[in-house]
């Protein structure tokens, strides 16, 4: 089942025409990205302390239709991928029902001096895909 998130459309977020800025849109992945793990239990923040570092490795986003100033979106996320060391998620950016976007968004798991490591247990049990082969 994926995490969803309502996410109010500020002037902050967009252009002078009033549509939201291309590169805001990651912000707001991320923000649904941190929630979805939260939801999972997983504190990012946490594991940071512990000498796990999530480093975004690779983003690919479809831009649909614009997202306006004042509006309400809901981000969607899913995991769409899941190996030992990276993990891919899926996210629509919504709003009433009209695709607005759609992500896969691709983060690793590195230790402090940024060498791969696995994924602690509790990200490999996460919902979604099944690890990949």
């Amino acid at each position: 089942m994926p995490h969803r998130m309502k996410i109010k459309i500020y002037y902050e977020d967009t252009d002078a025409a009033g549509i939201v800025y291309y590169a805001n849109y990651l912000r707001h992945l991320e923000r649904a990205r941190t929630e979805f793990m939260l939801e999972q239990g997983i504190d990012i923040a946490e594991y940071h302390g512990r000498g796990f570092i999530f480093a975004i490795t690779h983003v690919d986003i479809r831009y649909k239709r614009p997202a306006k100033l004042g509006e309400t979106v809901e981000i969607t996320t899913e995991i769409a991928e899941r190996r030992n060391a990276r993990i891919v998620l899926k996210s629509h950016i919504v709003r009433d029902g009209v695709l607005l976007a759609e992500a896969y968004v691709t983060f690793a798991c590195l230790d402090r001096e940024g060498k791969p490591r696995r994924f602690p247990e509790v990200f490999r049990s996460l919902p979604g895909a099944a690890p990949a082969a």
